[in-house]
C-alpha cells in the first residue's frame, strides 16, 4: 500500500506559526506587551543557560556567588529569570563558569 503524499505548500499556508502564536498571546512584534515576553524569555533562557553550566561544574549556587563577589540569592533569581542581568555581571559569572562570551 502506498502511503499518502504530504502536500508540503499547503501544510505551510495553513498551520499556524510560532510567531502566530505569540502575536496572539502576546501582542505584535514591537507592542510593550512582546518586548515584555521577549525580554522574560530571553532572562530565562540565560539563567537555564548558566543553571546547566553551574551543575555541570558541580557548584552550587553559593560557590559560584562566592566567585563573583555577589549573593547566593542573586544567583537564585538569575536562574530563575526574575532579574535584570547586566553584561558586566552575566561576563563575570561566565567566566567563573569557564565559558566565553562570543559576539558577532
Amino acid at each position: 500500500m502506498a502511503r499518502p503524499k504530504l502536500d508540503l505548500e499547503r501544510i505551510k499556508r495553513e498551520l499556524p506559526t510560532v510567531n502566530d502564536y505569540l502575536d496572539e498571546q502576546y501582542g505584535k512584534q514591537g507592542t510593550p506587551e512582546r518586548e515584555e515576553f521577549s525580554k522574560n524569555a530571553l532572562a530565562f533562557y540565560y539563567g537555564e543557560l548558566i543553571k546547566e553550566k553551574r551543575k555541570e561544574k558541580h557548584l552550587t549556587q553559593q560557590q559560584l556567588a562566592d566567585q563573583i563577589g555577589k549573593e547566593r540569592a542573586y544567583i537564585a533569581k538569575i536562574e530563575q529569570g526574575k532579574t535584570d542581568l547586566q553584561i558586566s555581571n552575566f561576563v563575570q559569572i561566565i567566566n567563573a563558569l569557564g565559558m566565553t562570551l562570543q559576539v558577532k
